[in-house]
């Protein structure tokens, strides 16, 4: 189905280009807008610079715009396609996008370069823009669309009808519709549907849900997204600290910072972004270098401290085998405790709820801990002819994996509350302190063992 899907594809793409290289602007408009929006983008990705540039003059800005709405969510650097287009042709553009799809894209590029582009447009939308550019990143209101349905509550059904009408073009969204008061301060809520059931005549106040979950314009984006999820809807208003309705989340907006947020997730646990994945050797390295470098230093003192155990290693070198087995596996230990930690905290469910999951993780570890070592101290044991070795190797397992499991789950709470991201910074770290607290309890349990038993 895929194969039959790319073919396709391909197939349209020469299409496409056909009618760029014969300047066939009528068949070029056939083709290209008949297709799905998101397949009109990756067709866009697929042209050259040359060929792009006949794009610009077929397309009017208002059909580009809703092509750029889904190439922002794709492409890392969109400052490249927007330096293709005339100044005015991509103000144009910005103008007839969605406000928080805007907005997206005005913060990534130049400042200079945003403010260019609003200074063409028009004064209304430049305004609006600008407000939402003044919100700080992670807050609802940079997440927001002000293009919503709203009616006032003492407007009859029929009248709201109307209203709507004239504003869907524009929305977007209009499943829900909102109901304010003079003031537009927010007062309810009715589906699309209910609104189109209701008699001509019937009140908006009698059949508007008083009851609703709504955010705060300062709310932070993950809260927002998360409650998006947990009530299933497909947009959330946003009012200010006096109860005015300022825009709504759509649910395509949520599911970006859930992504966002596990993309964050999964850089945490190597060290490294993998959402910016840049061509050029010289600059990932660059991004990457820090973190070795630190964790470089920190691995150093596992060093050491190997070294403070020189004498134990000289009369027992058989205990070097198993150094990297016991740190390889408390690692491994670790980092699963930590991931299910890592995503504890971004549900930003309450502090009770992850009290439970050290309690949780701390029996996890103790259990996987005594599982382990028994069973490496046997293998050992048999496998040596030394049951002593056998305990050695199988205590300093169960010490190991309780301790990094633990750890796993509690230092991602403590990054958490000094401010600290603990998905960016828990995994190169967790590893590099599961190799050092691993070879320290080791060696002293080995020590003690020897002294204990060979005197």
């Amino acid at each position: 189905m895929a194969d039959n899907t790319n073919y396709e594809f391909d197939e349209i793409l020469e299409q496409i280009q056909h009618t760029i290289a014969t300047d066939d602007r009528e068949q070029f408009l056939e083709i290209f807008l008949n297709n799905h929006t998101y397949d009109q983008a990756q067709l866009y990705l697929e042209l050259t610079p040359e060929e792009r540039q006949v794009v610009y003059h077929f397309l009017s800005p208002m059909d580009m715009a809703t092509v750029f709405e889904l190439i922002e969510e794709d492409v890392e650097d969109v400052e490249k396609y927007l330096l293709e287009m005339n100044e005015r042709y991509a103000a144009k553009m910005f103008a007839a996008m969605y406000a928080d799809n805007a907005v997206d894209v005005l913060q990534e590029i130049k400042e200079d370069e945003a403010k260019k582009y609003l200074k063409l447009m028009p004064r209304k939308t430049s305004t609006e823009l600008m407000e939402l550019l003044n919100y700080e990143d992670s807050t609802a209101g940079a997440l927001m669309t002000t293009e919503i349905v709203a009616i006032h509550e003492l407007q009859t059904v029929g009248d709201a009808m109307m209203m709507v009408k004239q504003m869907a073009e524009e929305a977007e969204t209009v499943y829900y519709v909102y109901v304010v008061d003079e003031e537009n301060r927010l007062q309810g809520v009715i589906t699309l549907r209910d609104l189109i059931l209701q008699p001509d005549r019937t009140l908006v106040k009698d059949i508007m849900q008083e009851r609703l979950v709504k955010v705060h314009v300062y709310d932070d984006q993950a809260e927002v997204a998360q409650i998006i999820r947990d009530y299933d809807f497909l947009a959330l208003p946003v009012v200010d600290e006096d109860e005015v309705l300022l825009g709504i989340i759509t649910v395509d907006d949520a599911i970006d910072v859930i992504d966002e947020e596990a993309t964050s997730d999964y850089s945490g646990l190597a060290g490294v972004n993998v959402d910016s994945q840049s061509t050029n050797p010289l600059i990932s390295a660059s991004k990457r270098l820090p973190w070795l470098i630190t964790l470089l230093f920190l691995g150093m003192s596992t060093s050491t401290l190997l070294s403070r155990y020189e004498e134990i290693i000289a009369n027992a070198s058989i205990l070097s085998i198993f150094v990297t087995l016991i740190t390889g596996t408390a690692g491994n230990a670790g980092t699963q405790s930590l991931a299910v930690a890592v995503r504890k905290l971004g549900t930003h469910e309450e502090e009770d709820s992850y009290l439970k999951l050290l309690i949780h993780e701390v029996l996890t570890g103790l259990i996987s801990g005594l599982v382990t070592g028994l069973t490496i101290s046997i293998v050992v044991g048999i496998w040596q002819h030394n049951w002593i070795l056998g305990m050695i190797i199988g205590l300093a397992m169960f010490c190991a994996i309780t301790v990094a499991t633990i750890a796993g789950s509690f230092i991602p709470l403590v990054m958490d509350k000094i401010g600290v991201d603990p998905a960016v910074a828990s995994g190169p770290f967790i590893s590099t302190l599961s190799d050092l607290t691993s070879v320290l309890i080791y060696f002293t349990i080995a020590k003690h063992f020897l002294e204990a038993f060979m005197n």
